[in-house]
């Protein structure tokens, strides 16, 4: 059984920086696999922020996010980060993690099965 659980997220001012982390376990290591962010802010839908592939290759970033977020996972591949900076109102939302389980890597949220309960982030401006 997959479990993710997030932390690090909170309240900045618009501008601030936080630290998304995402701790991983009860999957197989061996294999290499899709990790990323989706998130949800209020009245909207959910929405893709980042995704690599454990092997660290391949990463993709929304546009609305690219050059202020860096998505990244510790050597054991136990652990992803999401590193945000020049943090924007519209950042706001709630945060979740995801673990994908065959070789797509990508924004389509229906392809993962599993899933973080989520951390807030609000962005005040």
């Amino acid at each position: 059984q997959v479990q993710l659980v997030e932390s690090g997220g909170g309240s900045v001012q618009a501008g601030g920086s936080l630290r998304l982390s995402c701790a991983a376990s009860g999957h197989t290591l061996s294999k290499e696999y899709c990790m990323g962010w989706f998130r949800q802010a209020p009245g909207k839908e959910r929405e893709g922020v980042a995704v690599l592939v454990t092997g660290g290759l391949y990463t993709r970033y929304a546009d609305s996010v690219k050059g202020r977020f860096t998505i990244s996972r510790n050597n054991a591949k136990t652990t992803l980060y999401l590193q945000m900076n020049s943090l924007k109102p519209e950042d706001t939302a709630m945060y979740y993690c995801v673990l994908g389980g065959d070789d797509y890597c990508g924004f389509d949220q229906s392809r993962y099965n599993s899933w973080g309960q989520g951390t807030q982030v609000t962005v005040s401006s």
